[in-house]
């Protein structure tokens, strides 16, 4: 009667199982996912590239245990996978999940993918401009900041990190893009009325024992096959350019394949960027008042069981 229950009212509801990289949000999806009949969606803006498996940390089928996936392997690399895209994916994908019977579990670290999702954010309708992007490109992260903050700078505010810059080329381009698209600044996002009820699970961890898992993971992936991994793409293909586009492991591995950095400096760049990229996610997360922070398997499960069985 219980199991019954619980698929009759888990009907229009997510769990969303968040937080920083190496934290362990893909073992706890498929823990809880076995648990309560569930399903995963991913919501990694890389796992989506058929290719990138090891450098974007994508979970195994081994590490999947006989849980349906989905929304990994979508995209080829070598083209942009846009955030709209990925919401409408997601939701057709949480849906039909839905429509099983089963729980939707939308397991990630990408903050963006997450709340399009969650939150049901309004995306603005401006299709990639190809010849724009090429002109864009020309220009430095610092450059492409600099023209961000002449045409809105209330947008070019928002993107800036501690420094007071921008170093994301691609989230630069996209800003740039839709002003100049549009000839209006960038709309702040917006939430159309949610199509789920959401429940957000974080994983509460020593911000030591995080870093020292980072460092451990790094290390692993890099013995494990990353430098052939990124040799691999490129062979088939996916240009140095693409690689800087797809971010850290990628950018960090094609510089020290085109011998413009020592192996010990990838290594040391690599981990300094993850670091930084490991607080930006903690950044956003824990400033959102819905994640229950949780230290153990045990009370996910609680929390899950609790939101499933009310109304």
């Amino acid at each position: 009667m219980t199991r019954l229950k619980t698929k009759i009212e888990s009907q229009k509801k997510l769990i969303a199982i968040v937080g920083p990289t190496s934290s362990g949000k893909s073992d706890l999806g498929v823990f809880l996912a076995k648990q309560f009949q569930g399903e995963v969606i991913s919501a990694d803006s890389r796992q989506v590239y058929r290719g990138l498996d090891i450098g974007a940390g994508k979970i195994t089928k081994k590490e999947q245990k006989g849980v349906p996936h989905h929304l990994l392997d979508i995209a080829s690399p070598k083209q942009t996978f846009s955030v709209a895209r990925y919401q409408k994916l997601a939701n057709k994908a949480i849906q039909t999940i839905q429509q099983r019977g089963n729980t939707p579990f939308l397991v990630g670290g990408s903050p963006f993918y997450v709340y399009t999702v969650c939150d049901g954010l309004i995306l603005p309708e401006v299709k990639p401009n190809a010849v724009l992007r090429a002109r864009l490109e020309k220009y430095s992260a610092q450059e492409l900041h600099e023209m961000l903050k002449e045409l809105d700078p209330v947008r070019a505010h928002s993107l800036q990190d501690s420094s007071g810059q921008d170093k994301n080329k691609r989230r630069l381009t996209r800003a740039l893009e839709i002003v100049l698209e549009t000839g209006k600044p960038v709309p702040p996002f917006c939430s159309s009325l949610p199509l789920f009820s959401a429940l957000f699970i974080g994983i509460d961890m020593l911000r030591e024992t995080l870093l020292n898992r980072v460092h451990s993971r790094l290390i692993k992936r890099v013995r494990g096959g990353m430098v052939a991994e990124v040799k691999k793409l490129h062979k088939e293909g996916l240009s140095w350019k693409r690689m800087e586009e797809l971010g850290l492991e990628y950018r960090w591995m094609s510089r020290f394949l085109r011998n413009k950095i020592s192996k010990e400096q990838m290594l040391l760049k690599l981990e300094q960027d993850t670091m930084r990229f490991v607080k930006r996610q903690l950044g956003w997360f824990t400033k959102d008042k819905r994640v229950h922070w949780v230290s153990n398997k045990n009370e996910a499960s609680c929390l899950v069981a609790s939101f499933l069985l009310n109304q």
